[in-house]
């Protein structure tokens, strides 16, 4: 049979529930990777060396990052770029680059250094998993190809595990679409004093965007992307952004994926249209493999076909324990057709998922051995109930935790079972700010609080937005666990101790022109040992 016949085969026994998830995932990986070619893994053998590179141009030009730090050990990022919207202007060879480490930006006590290469293959990206670091230290590392030397990064090692921590601060963002507006944020970002920063998804977004006889802050560079060089020169424009390369280069970031890195609320193997299987899945394994050339992730993250290992847990001392989740790759289709809808038998079936089985009792797992002061959880969208209809009736977003409702309460039934009340959920995804009390049961105002949810707004996508509308306090009224709505741009700075968790919403007026001042619109704290948020200033009222 030929592949073609395979594929349309296993689709149709998939929509047709003869076949689960799982066992269509691998029988059609096997298929892709054998026919396709679909994995990147043999390109970290590398190809011919050009020990003496001369470029066209300065090959830095998407600056340098870290992430996923661990308490020994940071990943460092940079990719070789001379003509960035081009496909890199690099040629077909490896190149090796020198790395240093130092305690000092001058680079006079250097503690680490080596050598690696930028893989042709994937794309004259660099991954440096540097060890041998000291727990809770700020290091400065730079790269050198050729003669060409790097911009100077600063990053940061997590706390010894179980130390003891008096504070963690960091920052949290998501939803950059480049022609909406500049991403003035992270500039403010930068001049910030962070440990870390989460970003929770739609680094990029797949879409033409406006066409150039169209009013726009910022135009896109080609139609809506497809193929991996596509996806590649879509990442070169965005990190091309001196503002989003200052706050990679000042703090290392633990990022995760949503929808718009590959298309637009597609769920799991399913495109958001109903297109054939095959040619989404070489889509994904593009935006997968264009994803993982772009970001400060660890070797462990490196796609194979379409899938990636994106789920994943720190430790920050005895303050905080971190699980990242992956709300996209592994879930079931949206119920009902996606979009708002009443709750219906799909919707809140117990068979449903938004984050799979795996996934799942990793993260149950996970909170059942923690014993840090909170329990984070960055994720992608929107996890507390959201009543969209005034009066009576419901209708919720079928894309959120809402429309898997029966995931969610297996969570909250476990923190409650366990007797928990420090959750703090962080969501990005809707373009608005929002601050929300996390219940052990949503159809009962009675229950207990477990914790709470901070949904954080974009960084562009939306445009310059306006503070709430009627209908939004509307919402609030309809919802009384959630305490806060706000559509402005901005990130949200998170501040944690032993006693408590702050939340304070950073806004900017507008992003469709440069230059915004930033400015506190709204904090919150939970109390440990007081359940419920605590609105504690609000620009709304103060100003």
């Amino acid at each position: 049979m030929s592949k073609d016949k395979l594929f349309k085969d296993l689709e149709q026994r998939f929509r047709e529930g003869k076949m689960d998830r799982r066992d269509f995932l691998q029988a059609t990986g096997k298929v892709a990777i054998a026919s396709l070619g679909l994995t990147i893994a043999a390109s970290l053998q590398g190809g011919f060396v050009d020990a003496a590179p001369k470029f066209s141009a300065y090959p830095f030009t998407l600056g340098v990052a870290s992430g996923d730090p661990w308490q020994d050990s940071v990943v460092l990022w940079t990719r070789l770029a001379p003509d960035p919207l081009n496909g890199g202007g690099m040629t077909g060879s490896d190149v090796p680059v020198k790395w240093e480490v130092a305690i000092d930006d001058k680079f006079r006590k250097v503690v680490r250094e080596g050598a690696g290469f930028a893989r042709a293959q994937l794309g004259h990206s660099v991954h440096v998993e540097v060890d041998g670091l000291k727990p809770n230290q700020v290091y400065y590392y730079r790269f050198q190809a050729g003669k060409e030397i790097s911009p100077t990064g600063r990053t940061k090692t997590l706390p010894a595990y179980g130390s003891h921590v008096s504070k963690m601060t960091f920052a949290f963002a998501s939803c950059q679409n480049y022609p909406t507006g500049y991403f003035t944020p992270y500039r403010h970002m930068a001049a910030d004093e962070l440990d870390l920063v989460f970003h929770l998804g739609d680094y990029i977004y797949e879409g033409p965007g406006p066409n150039q006889n169209t009013p726009s802050p910022r135009y896109h560079n080609g139609p809506e992307i497809i193929t991996l060089g596509d996806y590649r020169n879509r990442y070169a424009l965005y990190k091309s952004d001196s503002d989003l390369q200052a706050a990679h280069a000042k703090f290392p970031w633990v990022v995760a994926m949503d929808d718009h890195e590959v298309e637009n609320n597609h769920a799991g193997l399913i495109p958001e249209a109903n297109q054939p299987v095959e040619p989404f899945l070489a889509r994904k394994t593009a935006a997968f493999q264009a994803y993982y050339e772009n970001m400060p992730l660890r070797s462990a993250s490196l796609p194979s076909g379409f899938t990636m290992q994106l789920y994943r847990h720190f430790n920050y001392g005895d303050l905080a324990n971190v699980h990242v989740l992956d709300t996209r790759q592994f879930r079931d289709d949206q119920a009902s057709g996606d979009g708002l809808k009443p709750p219906t038998p799909e919707s809140t079936s117990m068979e449903r998922s938004i984050m799979g089985e795996e996934q799942e009792q990793w993260l149950l797992s996970g909170l059942n051995q923690s014993q840090a002061q909170w329990n984070i959880i960055p994720q992608q969208v929107f996890f507390c109930k959201r009543d969209y209809l005034i009066g009576e009736g419901e209708e919720f977003s079928m894309d959120g935790w809402d429309g898997y409702s029966a995931n969610r309460d297996r969570i909250l039934g476990f923190a409650k079972q366990k007797n928990l009340s420090n959750l703090v959920v962080l969501t990005g995804d809707v373009h608005s700010n929002w601050a929300c009390d996390i219940k052990a049961d949503f159809n009962n105002p009675d229950s207990g609080i477990l914790g709470a949810e901070f949904v954080g707004t974009s960084i562009t996508s939306g445009g310059d937005g306006v503070d709430i509308t009627d209908a939004q306090k509307a919402i609030l009224a309809e919802n009384p666990h959630i305490k806060f709505y706000n559509n402005q741009r901005g990130y949200v700075r998170c501040t944690a101790t032993h006693e408590s968790f702050q939340a304070d919403y950073q806004i900017v007026p507008f992003v469709t022109r440069p230059g915004a001042g930033i400015f506190t619109r709204a904090s919150f704290l939970m109390e440990k040992g007081k359940p419920g948020l605590q609105k504690i200033y609000d620009a709304a009222v103060t100003v």
